[in-house]
């Protein structure tokens, strides 16, 4: 191992493929700033380029580095625009819009940047500390097992409502969920309410329906509230781009735990970046004291900080069955299984011992891209964030504008410009009601898997026995129906303690 990461350092630590880091977290970073052009869209168009280098460990250094690059630009424009065109930065907007909403942009911004460095930094240690290993944890998970992950994520919607908000929640998460259900079945490959149009039959698309709850509405919102503040900072001085040592010392536990979490679920093929953040996200929340509950989804500090470690640490970690076993973790590892395989590189359990140069170059060229995304970002923190100064009359065409185009590259469809304007009005109603989005998002994301994963375990097990025949399943439903009864748990406790001072005075 050591001889490995010796021949690794060397050949990560070459001009060519030091020029390639650098390069691909520029493209990534800057590429995935535009909502609707995730990490996924500037793969496939960079790996014809990849291919052109001739040198596999390059070609795969500039992937990755523009995979990384791409979820770490994609916090951007979900904190500046509440428009997160790539599912794992869904959960940043939740405390990073209202930051920048309080013209604290530039600290928002700081704070995504550090903890997406952190959070990268110590997958990338993991990685290489436990990829032999894990690779071997990864294969215990089954079409059961995921299926329970994903009820454990559908469980943390609590953790995205706010007081008295559950039953509102779980009524979104069912809608999401129900939308999950349009176009063809896990069961049956047969279209499912899709009303006769074609473009229905594989399903709505995630990008138009992200933009349709979240950047659509906060157009209308400028449109039709007159009071509400034009810019994040109407001076056009971007202030506050430093977090202080409280939040400094407040966010380190988060950093240290969500890192740790975050690594783990994307080891797990097929759990990603997105259930890493909303699960980071909600734990935080529910383990956060009372006073800190109340500032979570009004810009708080935690809340911003645990999905961008967790997501960046769940790309690290993606890369543990892609490389270790030549499974792709997600869509994204995925085209990245095919441009391995175009580079004639097998991934799998010889890849480390066969070809330990490219194994090792590709883990360490993750740390100095980190370290790249870094440098280049913090200095461009100021320019970015003068987004927010745009007046109102330019400013909402620009979030039009972006919502339009990462709805329509998405498919390439025009069906999708309608579907965007009427979820995105439905959304602007439910916003008015005071319906909490994101359960919905989180219904919809995890609602194909759960099906998918589900009816696969009743196929193999001919019913639900497999809860009982596999320990791990059953272990997960338990921790998901804890994360149910926790907030329940916390209220009636906090209703005693209000009855006992009151019995008191």
């Amino acid at each position: 191992m050591l001889e490995g990461i010796l021949l690794g350092l060397s050949a990560a630590l070459s001009v060519q493929n030091i020029l390639m880091v650098v390069a691909g977290c520029l493209i990534g970073t800057f590429i995935g700033m535009l909502p609707g052009l995730g990490p996924m869209s500037i793969i496939a168009i960079m790996i014809p380029v990849a291919i052109t280098l001739g040198d596999p460990t390059a070609a795969l250094i500039l992937l990755a580095g523009v995979y990384y690059g791409a979820i770490f630009g994609g916090s951007t424009s979900s904190i500046l625009l509440n428009a997160p065109g790539v599912a794992g930065t869904v959960a940043t907007s939740f405390d990073g819009y209202p930051m920048a909403r309080k013209g604290q942009a530039g600290k928002a911004l700081t704070i995504a940047a550090v903890a997406s460095f952190a959070g990268g930094t110590i997958g990338a240690i993991l990685l290489a500390i436990f990829a032999p290993a894990l690779s071997s944890v990864a294969l215990l998970f089954h079409s059961a097992e995921y299926f329970a992950l994903m009820v454990v994520g559908l469980s943390a919607i609590a953790a995205f409502a706010g007081s008295g908000q559950v039953f509102k929640a779980l009524l979104m998460t069912v809608l999401g969920l129900i939308l999950a259900t349009v176009g063809e079945g896990a069961l049956f490959n047969m279209p499912r309410f899709t009303m006769g149009l074609m473009d229905l039959q594989s399903g709505i698309s995630f990008i138009t329906l992200a933009m349709a709850m979240f950047a659509l509405p906060e157009a209308i919102y400028l449109v039709l509230d007159p009071k509400r503040s034009e810019t994040g900072s109407s001076s056009g001085k971007i202030e506050n781009l430093r977090f202080s040592r409280a939040e400094g010392r407040a966010m380190m536990p988060v950093i240290g735990r969500q890192s740790v979490q975050g690594f783990f679920i994307g080891v797990l093929p097929g759990a990603g970046a997105t259930i890493a953040s909303f699960l980071g996200y909600a734990v935080e929340r529910n383990i956060a004291s009372e006073e800190e509950q109340k500032e979570f989804g009004k810009g708080s500090v935690k809340g911003l900080a645990a999905p961008e470690t967790a997501n960046n640490a769940a790309c690290t970690g993606s890369f543990v069955p892609l490389l270790t076993l030549g499974i792709p973790g997600s869509g994204t590892t995925a085209i990245l299984l095919g441009a391995l395989i175009a580079l004639n590189v097998t991934p799998g359990p010889r890849l480390m011992i066969d070809e330990p140069d490219i194994f090792w170059a590709v883990i360490i060229s993750m740390y100095i891209g980190n370290l790249v995304l870094l440098v280049l970002n913090l200095p461009l923190i100021p320019y970015i964030a003068k987004i927010l100064t745009i007046p109102r009359t330019f400013l909402i065409p620009f979030i039009l504008f972006f919502t339009l185009m990462g709805a329509y590259i998405g498919q390439n469809n025009s069906t999708e410009l309608l579907m965007l304007v009427g979820l995105g009005v439905l959304a602007t109603i439910f916003k008015f009601a005071d319906y909490p989005l994101a359960p919905l998002l989180i219904g919809f994301i995890l609602g194909t898997m759960l099906e998918d994963n589900f009816a696969r375990s009743m196929q193999l097990y001919r019913g639900l026995d497999f809860i009982w025949e596999r320990p791990m399943t059953l272990g997960l439903l338990i921790l998901a129906a804890v994360l149910v009864l926790l907030p329940s748990f916390r209220a009636y406790r906090a209703r005693l303690k209000a009855r006992g001072v009151a019995d008191g005075d």
